[in-house]
């Protein structure tokens, strides 16, 4: 009988053990997913050929918006279209962008080089950046949806979630972006 007690009190142990292994595991993968990084799937080919249609990407958490670079891919929420979004940023505020008819950009005058971009299209526009905004551009102009057609073309500093840095998935197509 004493044996008996000796292993059911074990058990209980061990799956006490166990259960506080597994809840630790639960807790750190939530905190590390709300203020580190998430991973997202890639809805449309607006990305294209950078990133592509299901790609999975991981994405950091972004805190300090100072430390975003124009080019950077970044995730953001879109209040307008209400979802989440992947594009590259062009347009920091207090920018002057302006899209040409061949669809080359110039930044305050200056010409955009962008070597991503294999599918440009003739859409024009000047967007005087407002300060605490951003402008967004996918990498397939000719299929994106982005800031050139959005009734707001500026999105908040409050609504970045973070930066695209690591293709996941599938396998074949692993890569930083860049």
């Amino acid at each position: 009988m004493f044996k008996m007690m000796t292993l059911k009190t074990t058990q209980k142990k061990s799956i006490k053990s166990w259960l506080s292994i597994i809840t630790t595991g639960i807790i750190f993968a939530f905190l590390i997913y709300k203020f580190l990084f998430f991973v997202i799937i890639v809805p449309s080919g607006s990305m294209f050929p950078t990133i592509q249609p299901q790609d999975r990407i991981i994405t950091t958490r972004i805190y300090d918006v100072d430390q975003i670079k124009r080019q950077d891919i970044i995730v953001f929420y879109s209040k307008e279209l209400d979802e989440i979004m992947v594009k590259r940023i062009i347009g920091l505020p207090n920018d002057i962008v302006e899209i040409k008819g061949d669809g080359l950009v110039y930044i305050n005058g200056q010409e955009l080089k962008e070597p991503y971009v294999k599918y440009s299209d003739q859409l024009t526009g000047t967007y005087q950046v407002p300060d605490g905004k951003y402008l967004f551009l996918g990498d397939n102009r000719r299929h994106s949806y982005d800031s050139r057609k959005w009734v707001n073309p500026y999105i908040d500093a409050s609504n970045i979630e973070g930066k695209a840095v690591l293709t996941i998935f599938p396998l074949n197509r692993i890569s930083l972006l860049e």
